[in-house]
């Protein structure tokens, strides 16, 4: 089980996620987010983590080469990509979808996508609204699933036992305000998803 926390902007919050069990966390590259961090900020953030953390950069509407910029810049390991992005060579792609009505799983097409990034659709907004996804419909999905949506130590496990994600992913319901984390919330989001192995 993969274990992502993301909207991270400092090195306090990283390492509590690192030293908590995570494997992955996440920086947002997208200025309109609360939890937007720059290029330079996410770098030194990386250089404080542990290296088998994984470090992912989530981008919107973004151009390859700037994703590529940033993937250089930061040492990111995962993209994780919103809208139309162009799309970076060598390293790892993590389409983000909204899982709302007219959903169609059969439409997902896995070429070059390490995973799916399954998350509740809402308007103006990429991600980090709180709002779960409608997981029965994400369950349907037949490749690599990280869910994503309104997830938190309280429903992560039944999360887990309906969609059988590959990964699960967690910020907005892990903080103490936006871009700040709970320690004890992400500690006990982490338990929580490890003792549904």
């Amino acid at each position: 089980m993969v274990i992502k926390i993301c909207g991270i902007t400092n090195v306090e919050d990283a390492l509590v996620a690192a030293e908590a069990g995570a494997q992955a966390v996440g920086f947002v590259f997208y200025p309109g987010s609360p939890r937007y961090v720059r290029p330079e900020t996410a770098a030194t953030i990386a250089r404080a983590l542990p290296g088998h953390i994984w470090k992912v950069g989530v981008f919107v509407n973004e151009s390859r080469e700037e994703i590529e910029a940033v993937v250089r810049a930061v040492s990111l390991d995962v993209v994780q990509v919103h809208g139309e992005c162009g799309w970076p060579k060598g390293v790892r792609i993590w389409r983000a979808v909204a899982v709302g009505p007219g959903f169609d799983p059969e439409a997902l097409d896995p070429t070059g996508v390490e995973a799916f990034l399954l998350d509740a659709p809402s308007s103006g907004a990429w991600g980090g609204t709180g709002t779960p996804c409608d997981w029965t419909a994400a369950a349907r999905v037949r490749h690599r699933v990280v869910l994503a949506g309104g997830l938190g130590p309280d429903n992560v496990q039944e999360a887990i036992r309906v969609v059988q994600p590959w990964g699960v992913d967690a910020s907005s319901r892990l903080e103490l305000s936006p871009g700040k984390k709970d320690p004890d919330k992400v500690r006990a989001f982490v338990r929580a998803a490890l003792a549904t192995r």
